[in-house]
């Protein structure tokens, strides 16, 4: 469509170039320099947002995962010290 256009500007004669013809190119230039930025912006969004995907912090008790039962865990938790108590044990279901 551009080379048409652009054709269909020029007349057999005229070797000077005209400024329609210049300002046809450059709004063309700027649309392929806009439309080259926003996919890349889409590229880059993609990107975060797959290595992002199902990332998320928790602020469990360190040591956790080799403990035997929720109870030893706890018990070996040192912020928690102070609060355990064996014969006030809770559980929630």
């Amino acid at each position: 469509y551009l080379t048409f256009l652009y054709s269909t500007l020029f007349v057999a004669g005229d070797l000077g170039g005209s400024s329609v013809a210049v300002d046809v190119a450059v709004i063309g230039g700027v649309i392929a320099a806009v439309a080259i930025v926003l996919i890349c912006l889409f590229i880059v969004m993609l990107r975060y947002m797959y290595r992002h995907k199902g990332t998320y912090r928790t602020n469990e008790a360190k040591g956790t995962e080799f403990a035997e039962s929720a109870d030893a865990a706890l018990k070996n938790d040192p912020a928690l010290q102070e609060a355990v108590d064996e014969s006030k044990k809770e559980y929630f279901i």
